[in-house]
């Protein structure tokens, strides 16, 4: 599903049931030896399917520890990103070389869970646009939706910031017609190869039970960033 929204020049592995803990490495095992059951096997499946992924690019399986900010540290020469919600992990990667950068997140495709989250994610400029989305797809749970697609902008800000980014520190626009949103950051972006960006664009799915959106920014100075779905952390823990 995941590989819809993204570059060919990215691989991707996904998994709807979780692999045995006992199939990490080690070092890996040690990072969530106290953790909860449910944090075990999230954590496990996830990086099950970055070594898939990083399988296809000749990549033999080696440990993939958490940073200093709980992200993912890839091998080098690659970039990545991982999700997990419940019934779904998912992991992508690709070269530097072709890929500066990559976000992605899965949300089960409910309704945020009361007015004090929706108010923390929300800017007032995408509370408007919720009738409109809300007339165009009911099935979706569009708050949901702009809280995913700005979890993903923050894994792809991330790994080029080092910074925090606020949910209301980018205002989000999305197009149901094309499953595809627009970030603009309202604080300066990062520096590509000289070039300030001033936002994202990334693509969303809304499919058995699931909203998944995604970002992949092309690596050279003079492309805009590439739009997920074709050429062109939770905010504790950016990418898994």
């Amino acid at each position: 599903m995941i590989e819809e929204l993204l570059p060919q020049r990215c691989e991707t592995a996904e998994s709807y049931g979780d692999t045995p803990v006992g199939d990490l490495f080690p070092e890996e095992a040690a990072v969530i030896a106290n953790a909860v059951a449910v944090r075990r096997h999230e954590f496990a499946t996830v990086r099950a399917c970055a070594r898939e992924a990083l399988g296809r690019f000749g990549i033999a399986p080696a440990p993939l520890l958490p940073g200093p900010s709980g992200e993912p540290k890839w091998p080098a020469g690659f970039v990545g990103s991982m999700t997990h919600c419940a019934g779904y992990r998912a992991a992508v990667v690709a070269r530097t070389s072709d890929i500066v950068t990559i976000g992605v997140d899965a949300e089960p495709n409910l309704p945020l869970p009361n007015e004090g989250v929706a108010g923390h994610v929300l800017r007032p400029e995408e509370r408007r646009q919720l009738a409109r989305l809300k007339a165009h797809s009911p099935e979706v749970s569009w708050d949901r939706l702009f809280f995913s697609a700005k979890e993903s902008v923050y894994k792809a800000w991330f790994p080029l910031t080092r910074l925090w980014l606020d949910f209301q520190e980018a205002t989000v626009t999305i197009h149901p017609e094309t499953g595809t949103f627009s970030a603009r950051l309202l604080v300066p972006g990062p520096v590509v190869n000289g070039v300030r960006l001033p936002g994202f664009r990334g693509g969303w799915l809304a499919r058995g039970g699931l909203l998944v959106t995604a970002v992949a920014c092309a690596e050279a100075a003079d492309r805009a960033p590439v739009p997920a779905g074709g050429e062109g952390a939770s905010r504790a823990e950016p990418a898994a």
